[in-house]
């Protein structure tokens, strides 16, 4: 908080006049002037003092009281500080004793010395109209002024310093000024300079805030709101599903909700929608070109009578918008069109296309995957016929389908022969036991016995025959169990490829997806772009923000450069 400081006034006795002011005509003393806060106080004002002092009070030789008089003339002459400083210095240079300012111009000129010669001065005084060079060789810039007015109209060849102030017109300030009145004024001084130089640069911000600021954001508005054409948007809304009807998806079937299933088919989806391939068919189908190079579009969306596929690649990124939740699955589209009918167009357009490619996505796959699973079957197929022919033709070497059967029923016999042998052979001993054996139950044991043991020798040689050689039943059962195995191993493999082609076809069936349109593509009524007041306050904020930035950037580096 600044006090504002308040204007002191002294009342002040009226000195006697001078005899410098009765020389120049002046017939009533001049009076001192109150002392205001805001009248500017010169450096050497401070110091001529003494000499109205010594007037005032009454001098004490008449040396001292011409001396104080002609002091008193010089200061009514009105020199300014610059002119002072002059005639100090020259004072100074031809070591003269002078006590003031005003007093090295008295003793300067008593000398016969022009402190303000032109050798002397730093800047050429201009002469006027008609003046003439005084004795210091000098142009006399006062020489056509009357003499009533301290020129040399009236006395020429007078020696008259240059005036800058009327003689008149007491215009001095006061010799009598408080340190505190002149800190207050040079406080207020202070103060007005910095509230100036405030308002300067207000100015300054206020003009290149309008010039970077709101006139782009006017421009940007006008556009908007009268040179943009409106734009019709269509949304629609579509999902990927599976088959879940099969398969169950394997052993983590069940966990996996539909939509993690196919997040990388939807991905793949919105990626071909964004594509450029996805505007070259919208293009060659329906003619998105064509509608776009329109002449009633304004120039800035409409696209050049011959535009190449990365201008029309740009135009299709800018109005078609694919959206896609993962957490839903949903994918979500926007097609933008300076026609409703020809929006809601392409959109089922695109749809169809996202349909065809979720249908090609896993199409390859399936078939690769039955594909296999077939030649598979095929092949064990193959074998296990292979092994069945073998077996036949095994069994039709031999003559015989069964030689293991023949073997075992010569095994059989030839053991129930021996059998019977034994029994025979007891029978016998039995007979031959007794004291007096008949002779005829005798005889018929004995015959039976040789004719048991001539059979079963004879089954023997043929068991013999039949396990001996390459072409003996033996070596047939063997060859035909080797068959037999062979076929028992491919019917095995062929179970199995059975069973993988079920598998392939149940994984395929599974495989299959399809796109499911949640929300029809319908031609909008009314435009949806552009969004003028949001978009002006966009351009706003936009080209307040690059305005900042560059403020900042230059503030800063203006500081690292003066620091």
């Amino acid at each position: 908080m600044t006090t504002k400081p308040k204007a002191r006034k002294f009342r002040i006795k009226r000195a006697a006049p001078s005899a410098g002011q009765a020389d120049t005509g002046s017939s009533q003393p001049q009076p001192v002037k109150a002392v205001q806060r805001d009248a500017p106080v010169p450096k050497s004002s401070a110091k001529p003092a003494a000499p109205q002092a010594t007037a005032a009070s009454g001098a004490s030789s008449p040396e001292q009281v011409d001396s104080g008089n002609t002091i008193d003339a010089i200061r009514q002459e009105g020199l300014t500080g610059r002119q002072l400083r002059m005639a100090r210095r020259v004072a100074q240079k031809h070591k003269l004793p002078a006590t003031s300012d005003f007093d090295a111009v008295r003793l300067l000129r008593a000398k016969g010395i022009d402190p303000f010669q032109r050798s002397n001065m730093l800047e050429l005084v201009v002469p006027q109209a008609g003046a003439e060079p005084h004795e210091g060789g000098a142009p006399d810039a006062f020489a056509s002024q009357p003499a009533s007015d301290g020129g040399a109209g009236a006395a020429k060849g007078r020696v008259q310093l240059p005036q800058t102030v009327p003689v008149k017109k007491q215009q001095l300030p006061s010799t009598e000024v408080s340190p505190a009145d002149r800190r207050a004024q040079e406080m207020f001084n202070i103060q007005r300079d910095i509230a100036r130089r405030r308002r300067r640069k207000t100015g300054l911000l206020l003009v290149r805030l309008a010039f970077f600021v709101m006139l782009p954001t006017f421009l940007a508005g006008y556009y908007f709101y009268a040179i943009a054409t409106p734009m019709y948007a269509t949304k629609s809304e579509f999902l990927i599903i599976q088959n879940e009807g099969s398969g169950g998806g394997g052993p983590l079937g069940g966990l996996l909700p539909t939509q993690f299933a196919t997040n990388s088919d939807s991905i793949a989806v919105q990626g071909f929608l964004q594509s450029k391939d996805a505007m070259l068919r919208l293009d060659q189908d329906v003619g998105f070109k064509s509608h776009f190079t329109q002449d009633w579009i304004d120039p800035i969306q409409r696209l050049s009578a011959d535009p190449t596929n990365e201008e029309a690649y740009k135009v299709y990124k800018k109005n078609v918008k694919i959206g896609y939740d993962p957490t839903e699955g949903m994918i979500r589209m926007e097609v933008a069109a300076a026609d409703p009918q020809v929006s809601a167009d392409f959109s089922r357009q695109l749809i169809e296309y996202s349909e065809q490619r979720v249908n090609n996505l896993s199409q390859q796959k399936r078939e690769d995957q039955m594909r296999d699973a077939r030649e598979g079957f095929d092949r064990a197929e193959i074998d296990r016929r292979a092994a069945q022919e073998a077996l036949v033709r095994l069994q039709i070497e031999g003559s015989t389908l069964d030689p293991e059967g023949v073997i075992a029923s010569l095994r059989a016999q030839i053991s129930q022969l021996e059998t019977q042998v034994i029994e025979k052979e007891i029978e016998l001993a039995s007979l031959l036991n007794n004291s007096r054996p008949n002779q005829s139950r005798v005889d018929g044991a004995r015959g039976t016995l040789e004719i048991l043991k001539t059979q079963l020798n004879l089954l023997n040689s043929k068991m013999t025959d039949v396990s001996r050689g390459e072409n003996s039943l033996a070596e047939l059962a063997a060859r035909i169990q080797i068959a037999q195995a062979d076929l028992a191993a491919r019917d095995m493999m062929m179970q199995s490829a059975l069973q993988t082609m079920e598998q392939a076809r149940v994984e395929a069936s599974r495989q299959v997806r399809y796109l499911t349109v949640a929300v029809e593509p319908i031609a909008s009524e009314e435009p949806s772009y552009p969004r003028a007041f949001e978009n002006t306050i966009l351009a706003f904020l936009v080209f307040a923000g690059i305005y900042l930035m560059i403020s900042l950037t230059a503030s800063i580096l203006r500081e690292q450069v003066t620091s």
